[in-house]
């Protein structure tokens, strides 16, 4: 807290500068609303910008300030033990014999709360989009309905999506973390659809890249009915969308710098729409040879 009311009274900081910019990553955590928050909200074509600041907006509560550093502290002190026992804290014996991982499951709110919905409603489209738990809390729900209605600003030509994407690691103290799938070599799934394709997203943050993170994607399609299926997707099957290009030997995604992954439904279909999702993992499958990333079936099976 000392630290906080010296930073904050320091000629440097008392001008006319990027306060926020300094102050991000060191007061983040303590700040009552994150400094984050405040440039994620959407601003509509031709809509005034606010008048009032965003640092104006900044509410210090210098008890919960107290709070939030023991946290961050007890969270750093874990961290420290994690990376000196082993990868992401776990032996290097276990780690290199690792064949599988479950990284999300949803059997309780707690799991859904750990993944955002979206749609076009931000940009002023008209599409809906919800996310609960399933029949005996035993999978996420996400449904709505998709309208393809493009908004009238001026501006937009294109509408007609939503999406589901996991929160990124936060570290202590507001640092960002990555999760390191290099150890596997497919993204494993049990999901049962509606028979509409959805888009797989990995999000990544390379090593040398003028941008801030590389989105690469895969087209899940589901097959409907009331059966569950479960899907293997080799990493090498993903394509690199975010720059026009098709992933290859010397453009391959880093794995071990992988910010989030998300689900998009944008096929042009007005209409409802549901997705069930049991688990996402990871499988490291060196024998994988298979061309799809899906079962085939044979049309006339011999009985």
């Amino acid at each position: 807290v000392v630290l906080t009311m010296m930073l904050l009274k320091s000629p440097y900081l008392c001008g006319r500068c990027c306060r926020h910019e300094v102050l991000h990553p060191l007061l983040g955590p303590l700040l009552r609303n994150p400094l984050s928050k405040l440039y994620s909200s959407y601003r509509r074509p031709g809509s005034q910008p606010e008048k009032k600041s965003s640092w104006k907006k900044v509410d210090l509560s210098f008890k919960k300030s107290i709070e939030v550093l023991k946290t961050q502290l007890s969270m750093l002190k874990k961290e420290t033990e994690d990376h000196l026992t082993g990868p992401e804290g776990k032996l290097f014996s276990h780690y290199l014999l690792e064949q599988t991982r479950v990284l999300w499951e949803f059997r309780s709110q707690e799991d859904l709360n750990k993944w955002v919905i979206s749609s076009d409603v931000e940009i002023g489209g008209k599409s809906e989009v919800y996310l609960k738990l399933g029949r005996n809390n035993q999978a996420a729900l996400l449904y709505g309905t998709l309208n393809t209605e493009v908004p009238r600003d001026g501006e937009t030509k294109y509408s007609g999506y939503c999406s589901m994407r996991a929160k990124p690691l936060v570290g202590s103290f507001a640092r960002k973390k990555y999760y390191d799938w290099s150890n596997f070599n497919s993204l494993y799934l049990r999901v049962r659809g509606d028979g509409r394709p959805w888009m797989v997203n990995i999000y990544t943050d390379p090593y040398f890249s003028h941008q801030k993170d590389d989105l690469y994607n895969y087209f899940m399609f589901t097959r409907g009915g009331p059966y569950w299926e479960e899907i293997k997707i080799p990493f090498s099957k993903f394509f690199l969308s975010s720059r026009g290009r098709v992933q290859d030997d010397q453009h391959p995604i880093w794995l071990d710098k992988v910010s989030t992954l998300g689900f998009t439904i944008g096929d042009k279909v007005d209409g409802p729409f549901q997705l069930e999702i049991d688990f996402i993992g990871l499988l490291n499958d060196r024998a994988h040879t298979e061309e799809f990333a899906y079962e085939t079936y044979e049309k006339n099976p011999k009985v």
